[in-house]
């Protein structure tokens, strides 16, 4: 299978305030291009898109393409689990949405500490094997953002998962929020193949500054910046898929141009890419991907990834006060806590609200 899936979490929109806003068109078009280049792997979740991702997926690809031609995951939303009788529920939704008798790949989405506990509180992974017995799964992992000692933990307990899913981005592979490189070889210890979610850090590694960018154009000036991102995860040994979230036809097109044939970095590619990594790591910005996971259930409706965005690209506060008009200010924070319980990358976004505040609020 080629390395390059499509991730049905970014999907380009008619309105970009609005994130079930599809543009159907576009979407069906990328999707055609895709299957088209010989790739097959789609990724969608319970909870994207405001919970249309998985109806979109439905519609794009389930209706309009022969089963057979399609690789499809879905994640069991552990984060959204109350009582026992939620996982099938929800599980059963879920291949109603997607029109689907089984998903090829099926993940307990988002383990870290609160997660898991909640997984092994309902019996989630004795409910997926189930399922898998009865031939509406065919693979067995889950999506992770937390510490490499839980995830020996959880591989240890559980060596019946067959893969898991890593945020592993050049720019996180040292981390020690993310521990990218310590979760990857925790997980190929364990003898598990690897999924990369996050490849371009929701696209942070996508626009770079003058000088980090040119140390990619100077090297080789036809390739785009993400590429390098996308090909320096795929350039991991054990790692089986790369998931992209595509926004528009022309960030599909230019993943298929140099992963339709895909080459491993060589060692001074890679090595650029970490000169690249130090430079950006000396950048005083707030590393948010944009998942929004922060924001679902916000007692404050305060819209955090756009005004960390608006924050880190410096803009004027009249572009803060016109995003305010569409939810709480950043000073509204109630400091209940929830944003910082589901950040995959586990930011202190109080503080950070308190910091877009003071930038903002007090001219």
């Amino acid at each position: 299978m080629k390395k390059l899936g499509f991730g049905f979490m970014r999907l380009p929109l008619l309105d970009g305030s609005e994130p079930t806003s599809f543009d159907e068109q576009q979407i069906f078009r990328m999707v055609d291009a895709y299957l088209d280049a010989g790739f097959t792997y789609f990724d969608t979740a319970y909870m994207y898109h405001n919970g249309k991702s998985e109806e979109m997926l439905r519609k794009a690809v389930v209706e309009r393409y022969p089963r057979e031609r399609l690789f499809i995951a879905d994640k069991l939303p552990t984060m959204f689990l109350k009582e026992p009788e939620d996982v099938p529920r929800i599980f059963a939704e879920q291949l109603e949405r997607t029109g689907l008798s089984f998903f090829d790949n099926y993940l307990l989405h988002c383990l870290d500490t609160e997660n898991y506990a909640i997984a092994e509180r309902l019996k989630c992974f004795d409910f997926v094997l189930e399922q898998k017995r009865c031939g509406k799964v065919r693979h067995f992992g889950f999506s992770f953002h937390d510490s490499a000692a839980l995830l020996d933990e959880i591989l240890t307990k559980h060596p019946e998962v067959e893969f898991v899913q890593l945020q592993i981005n050049y720019l996180d592979w040292e981390s020690e929020n993310v521990q990218s490189r310590l979760c990857y070889e925790t997980a190929v210890k364990h003898g598990k193949d690897v999924i990369v979610m996050e490849p371009v850090k929701g696209g942070k590694l996508a626009k770079l500054p003058p000088s980090a960018e040119n140390l990619f154009k100077e090297k080789e000036p036809q390739l785009s910046v993400p590429s390098w991102a996308i090909r320096f995860a795929a350039s991991l040994p054990e790692t089986v898929m790369i998931l992209s979230g595509m926004s528009s036809f022309a960030q599909l097109s230019d993943n298929i141009s140099y992963m339709r044939n895909f080459t491993p970095l060589t060692e001074e590619e890679r090595a650029l890419c970490f000169r690249v990594r130090d430079i950006l790591t000396h950048e005083n910005e707030i590393p948010c991907t944009a998942c929004h996971y922060c924001t679902d259930g916000c007692p404050a409706a305060i819209p955090i990834p756009e005004y960390f965005s608006l924050y880190n690209h410096k803009e004027h506060t009249a572009a803060y006060q016109a995003q305010a008009e569409n939810g709480g200010r950043a000073s509204d924070c109630l400091q209940c806590g929830q944003c910082e319980a589901h950040c995959p990358q586990h930011l202190p976004i109080i503080d950070l609200l308190q910091r877009v505040a003071e930038t903002y609020e007090t001219e």
